[in-house]
């Protein structure tokens, strides 16, 4: 006489579905943790962006050469402080000048943006 065969899994083939399902699970959130961190540094790059340029724009309005040096300003976009130092320095030619804004995010620096100033 033949006995049913028993039905279900058993306990080693639930083990092995369940770390199959771990492991794509821990996958999933390391993608995700990726793109926050992506979408975040890019928030932050755009932000930065915007306070370097108008750093240098308004080098560029003044009309006149900058003084040779650095200096330091606060900047604040969408709610988050960056603190942009600007560095002017000369160049070969005594009619240009080399304006720097290096944009800071505490002590991290997160964006350079440089620009030549000629006599207007």
């Amino acid at each position: 006489m033949k006995r049913a065969a028993a039905s279900g899994f058993t306990l080693i083939e639930v083990l092995v579905a369940l770390t199959i399902v771990a492991i794509a699970l821990a996958a999933g959130t390391q993608a995700t943790m990726a793109l926050t961190t992506h979408a975040q540094r890019q928030s932050d790059i755009l932000l930065a962006h915007l306070c370097a340029e108008n750093e240098l724009v308004k080098v560029r309005l003044l009309r006149q050469m900058p003084g040779v040096g650095d200096s330091s300003v606060t900047c604040e976009q969408a709610g988050h402080p960056f603190d942009v130092a600007i560095s002017v320095r000369p160049t070969p030619n005594p009619s240009f000048q080399r304006v720097d804004a290096q944009v800071f995010d505490g002590a991290t620096p997160v964006l350079r943006l440089s620009t030549i100033v000629g006599r207007f």
